[in-house]
């Protein structure tokens, strides 16, 4: 027990089950102990930009060969739009079968619109002036307001730009290549002081929850959560676990590898929280740096298959809630509107109520106050949201991989089975925990 206790995963699982029963026993005080989550997901933020920069320019500057990491970007997207599309598909197919809002018979008119004033504005943010305007919001007013904003994206932008071009210098670039390697190792170290304080996050993020919330609040839509766990599950089982399986690995034992990461998603709902740990064990299993630098930071924003299922589900929930008929033609907006109002919504403050509230925006014939429905039970969508998104993430960096011919086979599998392999720098960087080898 003492060295289970020493792990990572031991102090996270430790602080979950501790934050459970202070916010059950002491609800008030657990409330209080909202900062301590707030706290751990800032200090996170605060440096991702940077890190996702240095390892995407390393990545690419280092590849050498500029024409192969444009294939692997063209592929990525490819990826995204596919799997993004089932799992689109695969939520409204489930609202329909199920019907989690038929009975409800709630009257959109004694709806509270105060509630959802704030998500109206982000909404029109997100999708004012289309899909031009999305891809101009790519491009950051300067570099450095990239930087400063935290916007992924657009540090990706740039990040592609200057990669390419210090490839292009060749050995005039070089001196920039090493700083900007060297830099994102000091982070690295950064990410791995600050995850020894996950346990105190996860502690002050579930007691929060379970003080302010507590189980009584999933009474009402409790057939919504239940069904959207069920789809991400299947999600993640059937069709992560097929696409694993055609690229040769299990996706069972990635689930165990990623286990700590996991369990700090599970407690925060951010997998902001995780950013640089994913990418260093990601590496470790033997995938090239410039595949890991270009899919991962590129699938925060493009592949968010959970937030997929979560936006169907909910928009046909709030029809059958409110006895509103959609069409055909509604079904095939909704999935349509998604897939652009789905691009680009990481960081947006509420940004599942908000895509929502701008997919609904597009289809008139299902009311948007009928949002004020699902704002009580959005934090705990949101655990299986953050869970999906990033395990949707990190197969297709595997996927990707394996069909780039950009991951060594033998280390890879070899890291799943708990088998020892030669440490890494990404190893050190972030104190990765070996696992035990299974029987």
């Amino acid at each position: 027990m003492p060295k289970f206790l020493r792990s990572l995963f031991g102090q996270v699982l430790l602080a979950l089950v501790v934050g459970v029963i202070v916010g059950f026993t002491v609800p008030e005080f657990a409330v209080k102990l909202k900062p301590l989550g707030d706290a751990f997901i800032k200090l996170i933020k605060m440096i991702i930009p940077v890190l996702v920069f240095c390892v995407v320019v390393h990545g690419i500057a280092g590849a050498g060969d500029l024409k192969r990491v444009g294939r692997v970007g063209v592929k990525a997207l490819i990826y995204f739009e596919v799997v993004t599309s089932i799992a689109l598909a695969l939520g409204l197919v489930l609202a329909f079968v199920f019907q989690p809002g038929v009975g409800m018979n709630v009257d959109p008119k004694a709806l509270d619109p105060a509630a959802m004033s704030a998500y109206a504005a982000n909404a029109d943010k997100l999708t004012g002036g289309g899909t031009v305007d999305f891809l101009m919001k790519l491009i950051p007013t300067t570099v450095v307001n990239a930087f400063a904003t935290g916007d992924v994206l657009q540090v990706l932008l740039f990040a592609v730009l200057f990669g390419c071009a210090l490839a292009m210098l060749g050995e005039r670039g070089a001196p920039v290549a090493t700083f900007i390697d060297t830099l994102g190792h000091v982070l690295f170290k950064i990410m791995g002081i600050i995850i020894k304080l996950a346990p105190l996050g996860v502690l002050g993020a579930i007691a929060f929850t379970v003080g302010k919330y507590g189980i009584g609040s999933l009474k009402q839509l409790g057939m919504l959560v239940v069904l959207f766990y069920g789809a991400v599950i299947i999600f993640v089982v059937v069709v992560l676990g097929g696409i694993m399986k055609l690229a040769g690995f299990s996706i069972f034992k990635l689930l165990a590898y990623l286990r700590e990461e996991l369990m700090v998603v599970f407690a925060t709902t951010s997998s902001d929280s995780v950013l640089p740990q994913i990418m260093s064990k990601l590496k470790r299993m033997g995938i090239r740096d410039s595949t890991v630098g270009l899919v991962i930071p590129t699938g925060y924003s493009f592949n968010l298959d959970a937030f997929s299922i979560y936006i169907t589900l909910a928009a046909v929930f709030i029809a059958q809630a409110t006895n509103t008929p959609i069409t055909m033609t509604d079904l095939l907006t909704i999935l349509a509107i998604s897939l652009v109002t789905s691009k680009g919504a990481h960081g947006v403050p509420g940004s599942a109520i908000v895509v929502l509230a701008a997919t609904l925006q597009a289809i008139p014939a299902i009311p948007a106050i009928g949002l004020v429905l699902v704002l009580s039970v959005d934090w705990f969508m949101g655990i299986a949201r953050a869970l999906g998104n990033l395990i949707g993430n990190c197969v297709a960096t595997v996927a990707i991989a394996a069909w780039e011919g950009d991951i060594d086979r033998e280390r890879a599998h070899a890291v799943l089975d708990g088998r020892a392999v030669t440490p890494t720098e990404d190893d050190a960087d972030v104190a990765i925990e070996p696992l035990p080898a299974r029987a």
